[in-house]
């Protein structure tokens, strides 16, 4: 068995995916052509991206997360606001932000230590919660990259709602000439508060 593609996530419900797919709808147009948008039933929240993984790492991997992080609480998180990596001036990735309670960043923490155990590399960078909407082009040009900075810059995004967050997925990721593909192969139960 070859190796699979894999992260770790949180899952959204299906009203706010609406909404996102609401906001992608509104924000496409001539001057946003640079973007590659995510279609909005594969908008998650990544814990942790963990790329390909070997059939034996896999079955350690899911019951790390079945020990481990099925003894974490659920939580809720508030979605809403629109932002751009590495700054709103210079925007490389649109996201909606998230605003979460200290047990999320428990979560991560957790996830980060028991996978870096296994042998995957620790991110380099803190955790910054947020829903990708859409990456620009990285063939796109300095007036087209202005072009996105300037109707971001006009595009207010308000508070989305709550999402109660009771289950931690691990996705397996196929990309096809279509996009990525992503199909649940273990979901863990938080537990309740």
């Amino acid at each position: 068995m070859n190796a699979i593609r894999s992260f770790i996530a949180i899952e959204l419900p299906k009203p706010i995916q609406l909404q996102l797919e609401g906001i992608i709808n509104q924000l496409k147009g001539p001057r946003t052509s640079s973007l590659r948008w995510v279609p909005a039933n594969n908008i998650h929240l990544t814990i942790k991206f963990l790329g390909d993984v070997s059939p034996n790492n896999m079955a350690l991997l899911m019951d790390m997360l079945k020990s481990q992080v099925s003894r974490q609480p659920a939580f809720s998180i508030t979605i809403g606001g629109l932002g751009a990596y590495p700054t709103p001036k210079r925007p490389r990735v649109v996201w909606i932000g998230i605003d979460a309670p200290p047990k999320l960043a428990d979560l991560v923490h957790l996830v980060e230590s028991e996978t870096t155990k296994l042998g995957y590399a620790s991110e380099d960078r803190s955790f910054s919660p947020h829903l990708t909407l859409g990456r620009v082009s990285q063939n796109a040009t300095p007036e087209q990259v202005h072009q996105v900075a300037e109707v971001l810059a006009g595009y207010q995004v308000g508070e989305l709602g709550k999402a109660e967050v009771r289950e931690v997925v691990l996705f397996k990721s196929e990309l096809r000439p279509s996009g990525a593909e992503y199909a649940p192969l273990l979901r863990v139960p938080l537990q309740k508060g």
